[in-house]
């Protein structure tokens, strides 16, 4: 995820009647603070592996992930420290999947000379992780660069995450009805369903029991997913805005409404209007589009009347069809509903 950390007030318009400068002022680098990112990296590190060795431990008895197991060995690790490496193999892919993803993004904005930050890891209790992202904090003058650095990184952690849902579900198995017992379930994306489909022919996804690896990946396509929305600052809504800047704004707002959907249908039948369907949905998805709806759906002018190239456009479609492979309508839900 990038986010761009200017407003358009704050440089000037250096294109007059569609005539780009001869040169951009480059602005001068931050000083970067590299202990803020070691130690945001090393919280991360601890608690995906930590979760990492929570779900090995079920996988190993053939018990449903319980994300309480990971709350007790929070307060326990210290004790035991080898144990910490049964949780390796899940930490390591997922932030292997997510440095590759938020260092597309910084590499791209340094091939195009845009002062970028480091990656800001995100450490959280519960899947390990809340993401990554890197600081866009000088302006960006071209829909061309914008698109190069809002693309360069969903394509990068796809190409890291793919290999590691395959290598993950080959180390999978099949339990019948695993999926529906625990403290969460998880959604099936269509990756991982056309995976499991050739891996384990004939097994319905319930009955697939996913190593840590292959959950490590799939943490991978669900932020690769949310990163492509088409809203705001996102990596969608760069891309949305490098194609139609005009509609940005319009789309941002279509997508944040329809992400309430769900809390809606809800609401609907706690004031007693029955017959709604509530299968299929997940609220967490109107929470996001909430947040998105109040304060991400705005981005910063470019005027820049270039269109995207013929390569760009194909990648656009690409970036288009990785979302769809990605997606999932009910990502997380909790056990037993």
């Amino acid at each position: 995820m990038s986010s761009q950390d200017f407003s358009p007030a704050s440089y000037p318009f250096y294109a007059e009647n569609g005539a780009h400068p001869p040169c951009v002022p480059v602005r001068a680098r931050t000083r970067e603070r590299y202990w803020l990112y070691g130690l945001l990296f090393a919280m991360t590190l601890l608690t995906t592996t930590v979760v990492g060795e929570a779900m090995q431990a079920d996988f190993a008895r053939n018990l449903p992930f319980d994300v309480e197991n990971g709350f007790t060995l929070y307060l326990a690790f210290w004790r035991h420290p080898a144990g910490l490496l049964q949780g390796l193999p899940y930490s390591l892919t997922l932030l292997a999947t997510l440095l590759a993803h938020e260092f597309g993004h910084y590499l791209a904005a340094m091939y195009h000379r845009v002062d970028a930050s480091l990656p800001y890891f995100m450490p959280s209790p519960l899947l390990g992780t809340f993401g990554a992202f890197i600081r866009v904090r000088s302006p960006i003058y071209s829909k061309r660069v914008l698109f190069d650095i809002g693309i360069a990184g969903p394509l990068a952690g796809f190409v890291f995450l793919l290999p590691a849902l395959a290598v993950g579900l080959a180390f999978s198995k099949v339990i019948p009805g695993i999926a529906h017992q625990g403290s969460l379930q998880f959604g099936v994306p269509l990756l991982q369903w056309l995976m499991e489909s050739a891996i384990f022919p004939g097994a319905p996804t319930a009955d697939i029991y996913l190593h840590p690896v292959a959950r490590a990946a799939w943490v991978g396509m669900f932020a690769t997913a949310m990163n492509l929305l088409p809203i705001g600052q996102l990596d969608g809504g760069h891309l949305v805005y490098s194609f139609f800047p005009r509609l940005h704004g319009t789309v941002s707002k279509v997508v944040c409404v329809l992400m309430l959907i769900p809390a809606a249908v809800l609401i609907g039948r706690y004031l007693g209007f029955g017959g709604l369907p509530t299968s299929g949905m997940w609220t967490g998805w109107s929470f996001w589009g909430l947040v998105l709806l109040w304060l991400g759906r705005r981005h910063p002018v470019i005027h820049d009347p270039t269109e995207l190239t013929p390569g760009r456009r194909t990648l656009g479609w690409i970036a288009l069809l990785v979302f769809i492979l990605c997606l999932t309508l009910e990502p997380i839900s909790a056990g037993g509903l």
